[in-house]
């Protein structure tokens, strides 16, 4: 599946006059790393879309809805985990250790992680 095959397919991704819109480049990343996983054949294409499914399903109707590539986000880190690449309690230590060193790291320096 291309990042074309991919927009049609899921027709709630922000686009742009150029393709998907991203409103960081977190976001941009995270999309590519779910095509490089998906074409790697660490999950299907009927995998990706439950998984996603669920998480925009739960955006409660007339609630504030979560920003849509952070629904993608959990989606991806969700789908890691269940196909037991990582697991979720891994990707939260990690997301701490990142917050600690990002706080820990002086304006205009690169953040290193502490192995």
């Amino acid at each position: 599946m291309t990042a074309s095959d991919l927009m049609d397919a899921s027709p709630a991704i922000p686009i742009g006059e150029d393709g998907p819109a991203f409103s960081a480049p977190w976001e941009a990343k995270v999309f590519a790393m779910t095509l490089s996983a998906y074409d790697a054949g660490l999950f299907t294409w009927k995998d990706w879309a439950q998984t996603l499914g669920a998480e925009l399903a739960k955006d409660a109707p007339g609630a504030p809805c979560k920003p849509y590539y952070e629904h993608w986000l959990t989606a991806f880190e969700k789908l890691l985990a269940a196909k037991g690449l990582t697991s979720l309690a891994d990707l939260g230590r990690l997301q701490d250790a990142w917050d600690k060193a990002a706080r820990a790291t002086p304006h205009g320096e690169p953040i290193a992680l502490k192995s």
